[in-house]
């Protein structure tokens, strides 16, 4: 339980201010399913943060939220862009597939991110033998920790809409790129043009509970009207909404979420420091990726496999590409600058 993870941020604990708030709500008697007034005041809290014209729902997790964020927004015969690394592609077992039966297809990304000429490429329609494009789905962090700048996600978004599409973002690591960025969730997303949010919290201090906010009601309200029983039938609608709700109150309250965020950012940006410090760099560690928020992806190629293997031991992390040796090492707002300077100095004995 004391080993130190650079694995993910998701093996960080819960803030103790997440769990006050937990221990607050847990006396008396509340409606459940979020049919109670604290839970639709968290949720006017939310709205209110990201502008005013968007409309929150609570879900469990953050599978969940890009199931049903994406869900609600497709035909049967739709069709999600997504970078080729995307973790809805990747990562979470073809949930999204099998809920909305509807195919993702991968583009060509680089350091996580596709670019609108790329997006264009796949923006085919009218061939009745084909799937059609309905949405693309973006991370901001993207996938390797990386950051669209807010023009970048308003061209994708223009582009989408020019052709009646949509835009989600895969939010997990939103408040790492709010903190990296120096903006609001609402400039990155709201004022970008963003369709739907997955609003992540657990992987930066939350115990359980993520959100789902569509924007642009003008545009997209009956979407928003329909999501509550899409979330119903992905069993994401928890009875004791109340315990997510007092999470994300605590989480925006003082701005907790970028304070959290930006220490995890700052720690990344201290390890890459140390690594640039150290002597590890002359001897063929590398770099594989920009350090712009939490994750730093060098490549240990230098390791022989017994040594790497002895160096996850002590310290917890994923071998991202196997054929040159990169590594992910994720910063949390639990990562101490001792965790980091232990690391690098175990990291230079092995290249002695």
């Amino acid at each position: 339980m004391n080993k130190c993870s650079f694995g993910s941020d998701n093996h960080s604990g819960v803030h103790p201010l997440i769990l006050k708030a937990i221990e607050q709500v847990n006396e008396g008697f509340c409606f459940g399913y979020g049919e109670d007034e604290y839970t639709e005041g968290v949720l006017k809290q939310i709205e209110a943060l990201l502008g005013g014209d968007c409309k929150a729902f609570f879900v469990l997790n953050g599978t969940g939220a890009n199931v049903i964020s994406l869900a609600s927004f497709l035909k049967p015969f739709s069709t999600i862009l997504a970078p080729s690394c995307a973790h809805i592609l990747e990562d979470e077992c073809g949930a999204v597939e099998r809920f909305s039966s509807c195919r993702i297809t991968p583009l060509p990304q680089s350091s996580g991110k596709v670019s609108p000429e790329t997006v264009s490429e796949h923006l085919k329609f009218g061939d009745q033998h084909k799937v059609q494009p309905a949405i693309l789905s973006i991370s901001q962090p993207t996938e390797f920790e990386t950051l669209y700048s807010t023009k970048e996600i308003q061209e994708l978004a223009e582009l989408m809409h020019s052709v009646g599409g949509y835009i989600h973002v895969d939010g997990s690591r939103i408040a790492n790129a709010a903190a990296g960025l120096g903006l609001s969730i609402k400039q990155i997303i709201a004022d970008s043009g963003v369709d739907v949010l997955s609003f992540g919290g657990t992987k930066n201090g939350l115990l359980i509970g993520e959100a789902v906010v569509v924007f642009n009601l003008k545009k997209n309200q009956n979407i928003a009207d329909q999501l509550v029983y899409i979330r119903k039938q992905a069993t994401q609608l928890y009875s004791k909404n109340r315990f997510i709700a007092a999470q994300f109150e605590a989480y925006i309250k003082d701005d907790l979420y970028l304070k959290m965020a930006d220490h995890a950012n700052k720690m990344a940006k201290y390890l890459e420091q140390k690594i640039k410090e150290s002597s590890v760099l002359g001897k063929g560690v590398c770099f594989t990726q920009n350090v712009e928020t939490n994750g730093v992806y060098i490549s240990l190629a230098p390791l022989s496999d017994f040594q790497l293997e002895a160096l996850q031991k002590k310290y917890i992390f994923y071998v991202w590409n196997e054929k040159i040796k990169e590594v992910r090492l994720m910063c949390s707002f639990k990562t101490t600058t001792e965790d980091i300077d232990g690391f690098v100095k175990d990291l230079e004995e092995y290249l002695v």
